[in-house]
């Protein structure tokens, strides 16, 4: 019955992703809305250091924060015996 269930789960996400890349129109956005006035392009630079180096050091420091102040607590609230 495992089987089964996975079966249509499966089918029915296919579907669903189907559906939505056929509805959503590309061609669409080639053309201009009034008042829109874009701004000058990302070099290949910019766009990896926005949106790859800037979320990965923003993880890192997260996470030695985490850590410190994980390590910090871990000794003076150690339980008992």
């Amino acid at each position: 019955m495992d089987k089964k269930n996975a079966l249509r789960a499966g089918a029915l996400a296919a579907g669903t992703t189907l559906m939505m890349l056929l509805m959503s129109s590309p061609a669409l956005a080639l053309s201009r809305d009034d008042g829109d006035d874009p701004g000058p392009g990302l070099s290949a630079w910019e766009t990896i250091g926005l949106y790859v180096l800037i979320p990965v050091g923003l993880f890192v420091v997260i996470a030695g924060l985490v850590m410190v102040l994980d390590k910090s607590r871990s000794g003076s609230s150690a339980p008992k015996s």
